[in-house]
């Protein structure tokens, strides 16, 4: 009888612990997927950066083994990032899991919750990012590359055309819908963290976009639309990132351009060239829809050169 009840006892302390480990690992993942909504909904993150955000925390509990907000501490953040830094992961990217963990802990604070501190976790130094752009000439070729016949190829120009008219987001352009005002040259985007802007056409993009449009014989709402490859090439929808990238990189293989070219770059090129060219930072922070001034002077450091070359050739040739 009494090893009947000592097993029960047993038993019952067994079922205990495990609502107890349960309840903690709850706890710790209802703390984060309120925190995604509330990224979502208070911060109008997009989906997209509460999705980053989900996978840098998760990982963070998967890999320290965190059951509830009070077993956040220095010593699991430091193991952390110990165990990031022995990964094949960029210092830019283990910074982005830092910051995640500090907002996170951050708001669990706001709220009450029981954890670390957010200023106990330093932020990774890490090295000057390298901004890529492409010379006028080089782009000049690439731009002239897609032919005028096809209804491919028009869709091509316009698309190279309006990236660097504009400097949108792949994610942008992919977007964009025909109805626009070509006239005035003002597009209205919609960009990360649902922020509107305006952003304006050249010459040449209207020019390449009316072409576009006025060979097409569809309905579609959107602007840049994909096509199966054939002698009458059929609609499939929307241009999606992967083709404005595979479009990219071909043209500029065919301009003869050595590096590789992708979209983003384009949009560099466009905030260099203003920058170049007289443009005050604050309006080209307004144009490229960075949240913050900090993003746009990394186009500082290229502009500098560009300055320090143009000064060593006119400057140079006056004291000759």
């Amino acid at each position: 009888m009494g090893k009947n009840i000592n097993k029960k006892d047993v038993d019952f302390r067994i079922k205990e612990e495990n609502v107890s480990k349960n309840t903690r690992a709850s706890q710790i993942e209802k703390c984060l997927n309120d925190y995604l909504n509330y990224l979502e909904i208070e911060k109008n993150r997009s989906v997209k950066t509460s999705e980053n955000y989900g996978r840098y925390l998760r990982y963070f509990l998967k890999i320290s083994g965190v059951k509830s907000s009070k077993e956040i501490t220095n010593e699991t953040v430091k193991e952390f990032r110990l165990y990031l830094a022995r990964q094949p992961i960029k210092k830019i990217t283990q910074s982005y899991y830092v910051i995640a963990l500090r907002n996170f802990l951050r708001y669990m604070i706001k709220n009450d919750i029981e954890t670390l501190p957010p200023e106990k976790v330093e932020l990774p130094k890490t090295p000057s990012r390298q901004i890529e752009t492409i010379n006028f000439q080089e782009l000049e070729r690439m731009l002239a590359m897609p032919e005028s016949s096809s209804i491919r190829g028009l869709r091509d120009k316009a698309l190279l055309e309006t990236l660097f008219s504009t400097g949108m987001r792949v994610s942008e352009i992919c977007a964009l819908d025909r109805y626009i005002n070509l006239e005035s040259g003002e597009v209205t985007v919609r960009g990360k963290g649902d922020k509107l802007r305006v952003v304006f056409l050249s010459r040449e993009a209207k020019e390449a976009i009316k072409k576009y449009l006025d060979k097409r014989m569809d309905a579609e709402e959107a602007m840049f639309l994909s096509y199966i490859k054939a002698k009458n090439p059929k609609i499939i929808g929307r241009v999606n990132p992967r083709t404005v990238q595979r479009l990219v990189d071909f043209y500029a293989r065919k301009a003869g351009i050595g590096k590789r070219v992708h979209p983003h770059l384009l949009r560099h090129s466009f905030a260099t060239d203003l920058l170049v060219n007289g443009a005050d930072l604050r309006s080209v922070q307004e144009m490229l829809g960075h949240s913050s001034i900090t993003t746009t002077q990394i186009y500082t450091h290229i502009t500098n050169k560009e300055l320090k070359e143009i000064h060593r050739t006119f400057h140079a040739r006056r004291r000759k």
